[in-house]
This record gives C-alpha cells, structure tokens and sequence, in this order.
C-alpha cells in the first residue's frame, strides 16, 4: 500500500443506475469503490483524483469506457492482491471461472479461496470481480447483489462493438 503521510482520505459519490457508489481514494490512487444506500458523511473532502475515477465510473456507465486508467491500492493479503490482479486482466464483456482464477494464481486446488477473495474486492466494477462466474456459467455471489452483477454483464454485452461476449474461459 502506498504511504500516505498526510492521512488525508477522499471520497466522491456516483449515482448510477445501479445504485449509489462511494468512492474513497488518497492523493494519488483508489482505495475503495463500494455500492452504499446513503452518503455515509454529509460533509467530506474530495479531491481530483476521485472526481476523476467517478468520471471514469460514469463513462463506463454511458458506454464510453471499457477500461479504467486509474492507481488502485487495494488493501488486502498478498493472496487476494494476487487474485485481484489476475480479475483485472479479465477483458471487457467477458467472464471467467473461480477454477480458471485459481488457475492463473498458480493454485488449482484454491478455488474456494479465490472465490473468497473475489468476494473481498474493495474496488467493485474497476477490479472486475463481477466478470468471474461458475464453471457452468452461473451466475454466483457478488457482494453488491447478483441483480447488479447480472445488469453489470448485459450493459457490456450491450457495449462489446459486436465482438464475441460472455465467452466462459475456462
């Protein structure tokens, strides 16, 4: 995790038509996208880099945006950090098995493991843990609820450009 001296921390909000996400960061990078049901602050600070990722978020949102060019500090265990960079390779509009990650971490009899860690992702839709299904193409637990996971699937089915989606790599 990046240091950060000040031990300032900055949020910005996004409605989306998912809900209203939260979003925390430093000065320089994301710590955390969550969906929430209210601004837990009604006073906080923001800064540009925040204002930044809730651009991104947006565009994502309107269909303009297939990947995110942001510093992402996610806190987590060498294992998860491990998974969530794997998840982050998951290309735009298509899904990927918890056997497939355990694969890729090196570690096929991790599976539960890594579905655990999927589920701990603090930076919901930038680290895309919605992407990662069943290997029989369910779809299965996310943390902000499968109605979301499931519209988060069909909008980039619905913005791939035509190519090949919901492709199961397994």
């Amino acid at each position: 995790m990046k240091k950060n001296p000040e031990n300032k921390v900055y949020k910005a909000y996004l409605n989306s038509p998912i809900g209203l996400i939260e979003i925390t960061g430093i000065k320089d990078a994301i710590l955390k996208v969550s969906f929430v049901e209210d601004k837990f602050e009604t006073e906080f600070k923001t800064n540009n880099y925040v204002n930044e990722c809730a651009l991104q978020l947006e565009q994502y949102f309107n269909g303009g945006r297939k990947e995110f060019e942001l510093n992402l500090e996610p806190e987590g265990t060498e294992f998860q950090r491990k998974v969530w960079d794997e998840l982050l390779k998951i290309p735009f509009g298509y899904t990927k098995s918890y056997l497939f990650i355990s694969k890729m971490i090196g570690d096929t009899l991790a599976i539960r493991a890594a579905a655990k860690a999927n589920g701990q992702n603090p930076i919901a839709i930038i680290i895309p843990c919605h992407r990662v299904i069943g290997s029989d193409g369910s779809l299965t637990g996310y943390a902000g609820g499968l109605w979301r996971k499931k519209w988060l699937l069909e909008h980039e089915q619905k913005f791939s450009d035509g190519e090949k989606q919901m492709e199961l790599l397994l």
